[in-house]
């Protein structure tokens, strides 16, 4: 049996801690950021934790886990 192939832009939006939960950064924060407050963007800059549902999802995508 061949081994099964990562879906690469998950791969690279994404990324596994070692307790095992799924981190992701948060989108809208390239441009239009004159108008944002210091507060959204500290927070807009902080990686998050995927939803549990999303993560199982995501777990097709990458079969061999998020840490490459």
């Amino acid at each position: 049996m061949p081994k099964m192939k990562s879906h690469k832009s998950a791969v690279k939006r994404f990324h596994g801690t070692g307790t095992g939960k799924l981190m992701h950064r948060h989108s809208k924060r390239h441009h239009s950021m004159v108008k944002k407050s210091p507060q959204c963007l500290r927070r807009l800059y902080a990686e998050a934790v995927l939803d549990p549902g999303k993560a199982k999802a995501l777990g097709r995508q990458l079969p061999y886990g998020a840490n490459y």
